[in-house]
């Protein structure tokens, strides 16, 4: 009797598709804490290097690892010493409270209705205040009209500071020959620079006068045109330049006048 031919038991196979998800999901798990290493780490050359092997990885290329973090960590470099991040904080401290003295000098104005003679502004040299010539002095004279001098003491209110403020007031003409009383226009706005100076001074023992000065202009520093005279009234001014403490660059002003 014929034997039956053992049938030959072939080998089982494992199936091993399922090594390839799982490589990709570690490759892509490699790449998130690549990732989450690069936003958070400060230490540029390991970040360099680790962005090296992870190319690599890929096959080589370009990686957006190669650029630095977007993202700015605590301990990150900062551009600005601490001395002058202070005297970043002084001046525009400083700068605070120049402009809260322009307030009390706006809220002066508005209070006296003297919105067309006084103007505030605030320049690279300080706060400064304008005041037209025509409230204080008669055309061609130097002396205070004596029914303007309430006002300036109420201005003299406003200029109060502890520390002291150093203050320079200067006055300032149109191009018209003065009259018989002056030799020239730089005289004449010189002695209205003093005379308000002295009348300021004068209304508040508050105010330090050795933190005031007083300079005259005449007509070399125009800021309208002469040959109108809508133009001369504009040039015919006083000026009140309250100086701050701090210059922008930190430094002190506290000496200079």
């Amino acid at each position: 009797m014929a034997k039956k031919a053992k049938k030959k038991k072939h080998d089982e196979h494992i199936d091993e598709s399922w090594l390839v998800p799982y490589a990709d999901i570690l490759t892509l798990l490699l790449a998130v804490f690549i990732i989450l290493f690069a936003s958070s780490s400060v230490d540029q050359e390991k970040l360099e290097r680790m962005s090296a092997v992870f190319n690599q990885v890929f096959d080589g290329g370009t990686s957006f690892l190669e650029q630095p973090s977007p993202i700015q960590t605590p301990d990150a470099q900062n551009d600005e010493t601490p001395q002058q991040t202070q005297q970043n904080s002084a001046y525009l401290k400083d700068q605070q409270e120049l402009a809260e003295i322009k307030d009390s000098v706006d809220n002066f104005i508005a209070v006296n209705e003297m919105e067309g003679q006084f103007a505030t502004e605030m320049t690279d040299e300080g706060l400064l205040v304008t005041i037209r010539d025509s409230i204080l002095f008669d055309p061609g004279k130097a002396k205070i009209k004596p029914e303007y001098k309430p006002t300036i003491q109420e201005l003299a209110s406003v200029l109060v500071s502890d520390p002291a403020r150093n203050i320079v007031i200067a006055g300032h003409t149109d191009n018209v020959p003065v009259g018989p009383n002056f030799s020239s226009n730089l005289e004449l706005s010189l002695m209205r620079a003093s005379n308000f100076y002295l009348e300021l001074t004068a209304s508040n023992a508050q105010l330090d006068s050795k933190k005031f000065s007083a300079k005259g202009y005449g007509e070399d520093q125009a800021i309208a045109p002469n040959d109108t005279a809508e133009g001369r009234a504009k040039n015919r001014r006083v000026e009140v330049l309250i100086q701050p403490f701090v210059a922008e660059d930190g430094s002190s002003t506290t000496n200079t006048q």
